[in-house]
């Protein structure tokens, strides 16, 4: 028998107690065994990856792809400019070669044919581009080979018009048609900001068609869910036991090393530290004096 309310044994409680269960989710890793192989992700995590060459190529390739596209559709644009864009008639005047119309807007219309067609063309090289890399997310290659390949575009476009349409030699073209006849003078760029338009159209609508309808990357968990790809610890379920408050078969401690008030007799006769006589076993008065 022991004196009641005796102090617990502290290397009994420690003995007995039920282990924590529970895991801490910010608990850092436990370091690696020698000879224990590390796992799949921490092996692959460590494997070297690409080189630089490696993640350029395909990034050049877009690019010069890109660009070569750019290219293609400028030489269609060139043909549009040279069959939409009006021509400025001239008029041959004995040894003088006068325009036909001297309030006509000719000069103009032409510069303002190359800025529409140039638009049209930016919308759709930006559309084709997108659509073709929106799987990946696009990239800076994409917007730097637009850029590149419509300022190409339009100056193609431009050079290659001003050969297929009339004759540059308003000379050999007055004798041709003699005095009092008429010709076309050549097409050209009045305002050579036009060769512009193409490039600054495709940015604006590359960068909108990514905002609206571009690949989105997932949002990271926050930082109190603890390490990326970990499970959160839940709490446990109103009315559920815990594992602190599981009772042992041989009715030891708590893991926190505090006694169990309904603790009874041990399976062993041994009393427990809170045994003692309860208020109900007094003796009651009538009883006093007998024995």
């Amino acid at each position: 028998m022991t004196v009641p309310n005796t102090p617990p044994d502290p290397t009994r409680a420690d003995a007995d107690a039920v282990p924590d269960i529970t895991p801490d989710p910010y608990a850092p890793p436990p370091a690696p065994d020698a000879g224990t192989p590390p796992p799949a992700g921490l092996a692959v995590a460590q494997s070297p990856g690409p080189t630089l060459k490696e993640r350029l190529l395909p990034e050049l390739r877009l690019g010069a792809g890109t660009v070569l596209a750019c290219i293609a559709v400028g030489l269609v644009m060139a043909g549009l400019w040279v069959w939409l864009a009006p021509k400025v008639p001239l008029v041959v005047d004995g040894d003088r070669i006068l325009y036909a119309d001297p309030e006509g807007e000719q000069r103009a219309g032409a510069d303002a044919v190359f800025a529409l067609i140039a638009l049209g063309a930016g919308l759709l090289t930006a559309l084709g581009a997108f659509l073709a890399t929106r799987q990946r997310g696009g990239g800076i290659a994409v917007a730097l080979g637009l850029m590149v390949g419509g300022l190409l575009g339009s100056l193609g476009a431009w050079r290659l018009g001003r050969w297929l349409g009339p004759s540059n030699d308003l000379i050999a073209e007055a004798r041709r048609v003699g005095n009092g006849g008429h010709f076309d003078a050549s097409i050209d760029l009045g305002a050579l900001g036009a060769l512009l338009v193409w490039p600054m159209a495709a940015m604006v609508v590359l960068l909108a068609l990514s905002a609206a309808f571009g690949k989105r990357e997932e949002d990271p968990p926050p930082y109190w869910a603890g390490p990326y790809g970990a499970a959160a610890p839940q709490a446990p379920a109103e009315g559920a036991a815990r594992p602190e408050d599981a009772v042992r078969a041989d009715g030891g401690a708590r893991a926190d090393g505090v006694a169990w008030p309904n603790d009874g007799a041990r399976a062993d006769g041994v009393a427990r530290p809170n045994d003692g006589a309860r208020p109900e076993d007094a003796a009651r008065p009538g009883e006093r004096g007998q024995g």
